[in-house]
């Protein structure tokens, strides 16, 4: 293989990107209520939900596809970076302006192109938002799958850039599993379409899975062509107290053997349920060290029967409570855990590092006695829940931003953190990205031979290398 490719990421180039000469062109491209010049305007795109500040030199909210050609060809002319954004709830930093330059928003392009419910498909402009889909295909019947947390907020574009995912992964997979096409700019402005209509299309490489996760390096999204599925009529919803994290994780272990696993499996540890013991009013029982939260889904006439089968399966490991909701204000009762922690979590100290590390299954309960021998070794608090059902939890360190002590410790505690993951055989990241978060790490899990291809890979989609530059990849 050859090595002979620029390693750097561009960002020493970048310096002062905006000129006057630029906004001229830039005029020619957009109307003016489009370009957003003030620092009041771009400000409001200089954050994410890392809570990092990185003010962009000009923000434009392009309505159309020629509207993206145009700036981007005006961009690759100019040597200016571009920064794909869409709704900005991204946890790793990844539609932040890192070296200034142009944020390009796509909030606008929000049309629901097409629902063609006999093929189960739609055709979405990227700035469509996921909870706003999801009700406009309720009525067909059908949903799309990735479900992330902020679905109320976050666009599909976004859901795109990042391979979103959420609870539902763990039967439906997550966005790069839902996606059959994309139509695509380039940052010279060239237009590609991939993939398509079909479910099934094996014609040359994979182009819709490349660009899926890309995180903004490679290109911009203006239209996706999505899969859907079946709406479930009914859900059941249950939760499960152990004494042990080891009895939790081998009930996840064989539940999801089960002839109709659950269609979410959330996991709380004992720091987790601790909080809840001192921050609510939820009763759980004083030696219950693991919670499940446990869904399932499907038609009206066989959920009582999955619900006995996820009953019995989870009984077969002693729990010391399981209440299992019929009614709706019941559901909302006993899956409160889940909506309860992270508003406790903010009170709690003024910045929560949220890390979304994955493991097999197996070993989740290795992960989080790990986790807890991290956190007594550097008395920094740290909280773990997520999806078990997949292995991805979410992992908390609850600091003080203002106390040098405390956040002296954080780099290397995610160093730990991480080294103990990739021993683990998981995965730094199972539904953020990368972003800028973690690319000094990225190499420890993919190895150098394919960080360098990769690497290659950015430079024949972006030569220049104005793609959201200091995303994904380290300085080598």
């Amino acid at each position: 293989m050859t090595k002979t490719l620029p390693l750097s990421d561009h960002s020493q180039k970048f310096a002062s990107p905006v000129s006057t000469a630029f906004l001229d062109r830039l005029a020619q491209v957009l109307a003016s209520r489009q370009i957003l010049l003030t620092k009041a305007q771009r400000e409001a795109y200089a954050w994410d939900n890392t809570g990092i500040r990185a003010v962009p030199d000009c923000v434009v909210l392009v309505e159309n596809r020629e509207q993206v050609v145009g700036v981007l060809r005006l961009c690759n002319d100019m040597d200016v970076p571009v920064i794909p954004r869409g709704a900005g709830t991204g946890n790793v930093g990844g539609a932040l302006a890192s070296f200034g330059g142009l944020v390009i928003s796509t909030q606008r392009m929000n049309k629901i192109v097409e629902i063609a419910s006999d093929d189960r498909l739609v055709v979405v402009e990227p700035g469509v938002v996921n909870g706003e889909l999801q009700t406009a295909l309720s009525s067909y019947g059908l949903f799309w799958p990735p479900d992330p947390s902020s679905s109320k907020s976050c666009t599909i574009g976004g859901n795109i850039a990042m391979c979103a995912a959420g609870p539902g992964a763990v039967r439906y997979g997550v966005t790069r599993d839902w996606v059959l096409g994309l139509q695509a700019v380039l940052a010279d402005g060239t237009v590609i379409n991939t993939g398509g209509r079909t479910s099934k299309g094996v014609v040359g490489y994979d182009m819709t899975r490349l660009l899926i996760g890309s995180e903004g390096t490679l290109a911009v999204v203006t239209q996706a062509t999505l899969k859907l599925a079946p709406k479930p009529t009914a859900r059941r919803l249950s939760r499960v107290v152990f004494s042990s994290v080891a009895a939790a994780t081998k009930a996840v272990a064989k539940l999801m053997t089960t002839a109709s696993p659950p269609s979410a499996i959330e996991f709380l540890d004992g720091a987790s349920l601790n909080l809840l013991r001192q921050e609510s009013d939820l009763l759980i029982p004083d030696d219950g060290r693991a919670m499940l939260l446990l869904e399932v889904a499907g038609g009206k006439d066989d959920i009582a029967n999955q619900a006995q089968e996820v009953s019995q399966c989870v009984a077969l490991f002693s729990p010391l409570e399981q209440t299992t909701a019929v009614g709706s204000e019941e559901a909302e009762e006993v899956w409160a855990a889940r909506y309860a922690l992270s508003p406790i979590l903010k009170k709690m100290a003024p910045k929560r590092i949220n890390e979304d590390v994955v493991v097999p299954v197996s070993k989740l309960s290795l992960l989080i006695e790990g986790l807890e021998d991290i956190a007594a070794d550097i008395n920094i608090p740290i909280i773990n829940f997520g999806h078990a059902g997949n292995g991805n939890i979410h992992v908390n360190l609850l600091v003080d931003p203002d106390d040098p002590v405390i956040m002296a410790k954080v780099k290397p505690a995610l160093a730990r953190i991480f080294k103990l993951v990739l021993k683990l055989d998981g995965s730094l990241s199972g539904e953020h990205g990368v972003g800028t978060q973690k690319r000094e790490y990225i190499e420890w899990e993919v190895g150098r031979e394919s960080l360098l291809l990769q690497r290659s890979i950015k430079t024949v989609f972006d030569p220049k290398g104005i793609m959201n530059p200091g995303k994904i990849f380290p300085n080598m």
